[in-house]
């Protein structure tokens, strides 16, 4: 081996030193920059055929590759654990908020003022005079029913508002990663690695998983493909994008996450966006669709009582709630076809009610009973609606009460009165229908968005029908004795159980799944935590470490160095013999 050989050894050994200074110089750097791997200088010797005496010698020293030091399973624990993180926190939050809106725990929530409105019932049966304070505290429930109502749909709003911003950040990220992979293809054509590129990449790819759940299929020089499941938001230079979808059916709005490219539906099951699309449905949807259910359960037995209740002084004259189109009116009331009942929470079924129409000046009741049929059947026993009770028909049977006179208004709504000289109520509606109809009624709305006292009983109270006609005498304090008594009495529509129960039911399960949340939140932040920790340790930067490197960087140069030297002295030496 010639003394060249010598000197083209210590250069390579004097470039492998510089890069390795180089290389830790950069991992001292960035050792606090988000997402930095760090990277390492891969020494492999060269070859050479030149021999002494029939030995083999090496040619030296290269650098073969500056590889980051990246775990890829971590990495992808690591971007499972965030997305389970990220929705777990949101999902934790959202439950948080349902608690603060509801306020159960206050003195000021529903069941307190459910308690009060049958307090209220329940004072009335002793007290004569309270007809006011019955009419008020109604108003306070349904009040309160609607702002409850109304803070979990704007709390329903703000979801929505998340969801759209954190799919316009999930695009923003797509569009980066397309990006990266493009810088990255063009920089590697060499065969060069842009190892500060791949970190930009995973890093945009790691914020993106705290979005939506993916999967990432690393292609090499051709880049990344990203998965929603099994649903490609990104294709090499090519970001699909995603978008928020809305479909109404049925009057009620479906919210979901789609490509924008195709339209294809992702199924987000983790991340920001998936805990959204869930709690957006599963928990505030599902909360405002049970205050609606007990309110609707409400209005209806507090108007079936109140429809068929009774005062001292008589109905002259009352109306429907229900507003009805001429088409509707000759339609039957469980005709899916009349458009006026199919949308109510509540319907009718067969039975029949009594009207009392009194004389006032002689006293004479004269009690006619109508019939509903709502069986579903015809004539000839066969299933239909052609024989079923419509709206015009109780019409013509109220009309023709001698006393009465029954009539559509223009606003649709049926209105009876009560000739000159006589009064009227109803009793025994074992059909329902009065109240459906919301005739006589005590509240107006259908749920919980429009819940409300009737206008003309806040205007005047001496309209409340707190009594009740049994066996032809009026029992002064009989429907206020039932209305009390509805706080315990279980409802079919509620699964037997009380509408107190059924809200308190409620408010448990709302707990019990917000403990759950802040349960799964607490163990996927530690899982995330973990996962972290053992992604810093494989590609994190220690700075004793590093400063080890330098000095062996340090320590290799100067050795290239003397080596050289020492060459250079023996061509000295060997040039000076010549």
């Amino acid at each position: 081996m010639s003394l060249s050989a010598a000197f083209n050894i210590g250069r390579s050994a004097l470039a492998a030193g510089q890069i390795g200074l180089q290389v830790a110089g950069n991992n001292m750097a960035n050792a606090a920059t988000a997402g930095y791997s760090r990277q390492i200088a891969r020494l492999t010797p060269l070859r050479s055929n030149n021999t002494v005496g029939g030995l083999g010698i090496g040619a030296g020293v290269q650098v073969s590759a500056i590889q980051r030091q990246v775990d890829a399973a971590i990495e992808a624990r690591l971007r499972s654990a965030t997305a389970d993180n990220a929705g777990a926190q949101v999902q934790a939050g959202i439950f948080s908020q349902i608690e603060d809106a509801l306020g159960e725990l206050g003195d000021d929530d529903l069941s307190s003022q459910m308690s009060s409105f049958f307090t209220a019932w329940s004072e009335r049966a002793n007290q004569t005079q309270s007809d006011t304070s019955v009419v008020q505290r109604g108003d306070q429930l349904a009040a309160f029913v609607k702002r409850l109502r109304g803070d979990l749909s704007r709390q329903r709003g703000q979801v929505e508002s998340q969801l759209s911003a954190g799919v316009a950040r999930a695009n923003q990220l797509l569009e980066t990663v397309a990006d990266f992979n493009r810088q990255i293809s063009e920089a590697e054509v060499g065969g060069n690695t842009a190892n500060s590129l791949r970190d930009q990449r995973d890093q945009a790819v790691l914020e993106l998983s705290g979005l939506m759940d993916v999967t990432v299929i690393d292609r090499g020089r051709e880049g990344v493909d990203v998965l929603a499941g099994s649903t490609p938001v990104v294709l090499g230079a090519v970001s699909r994008g995603v978008t928020v979808r809305r479909d109404t059916q049925g009057g009620e709005t479906s919210v979901s996450v789609a490509v924008a490219a195709d339209g294809t539906r992702l199924d987000l099951r983790s991340g920001q966006l998936g805990a959204l699309l869930s709690q957006r449905s599963e928990a505030v949807d599902a909360t405002i669709a049970r205050l609606d259910q007990i309110t609707s359960q409400l209005i209806l037995e507090v108007n079936k009582l109140h429809s068929t209740g009774a005062n001292a002084r008589g109905l002259r004259s009352t109306q429907s709630q229900v507003t009805m189109s001429s088409g509707d009116r000759a339609l039957a009331l469980n005709d899916p076809g009349n458009t006026a009942m199919a949308g109510l929470p509540f319907e009718a079924v067969n039975g029949g009610f009594l009207v009392h129409v009194r004389h006032d000046a002689s006293g004479t009741v004269r009690t006619v009973r109508v019939n509903v049929d709502l069986d579903g059947l015809d004539a000839t026993g066969a299933a239909g609606f052609g024989d079923d009770t419509s709206a015009e028909d109780i019409l013509a049977a109220l009309d023709a009460v001698p006393g009465l006179d029954a009539s559509f208004g223009g606003d649709g709504r049926l209105r009876v009165a009560a000739a000159d000289g006589y009064s009227f109520n109803f009793a025994e509606d074992s059909s329902g229908v009065l109240a459906v109809l919301g005739v006589n009624a005590y509240f107006t709305g259908e749920d919980a968005s429009d819940i409300a006292v009737r206008s003309d009983l806040l205007a005047d109270s001496a309209g409340l029908s707190a009594g009740r006609i049994v066996n032809g005498t009026l029992v002064e304090n009989g429907t206020a004795l039932a209305m009390a008594g509805l706080q315990s009495m279980g409802i079919e529509a509620l699964s037997g159980v009380a509408l107190p129960q059924a809200w308190r039911e409620t408010m448990q399960r709302v707990g019990s799944d917000a403990a759950k949340a802040n349960s799964r939140a607490d163990a996927a932040l530690i899982v995330e935590e973990s996962l972290s920790a053992q992604r810093a340790a494989v590609s994190g930067v220690s700075l004793d470490e590093e400063a080890i490197s330098l000095m062996e960087a340090q320590r290799q140069y100067e050795a290239a160095a003397r080596l050289i030297t020492v060459a250079q002295e023996m061509a000295s030496t060997l040039l000076e013999l010549v």
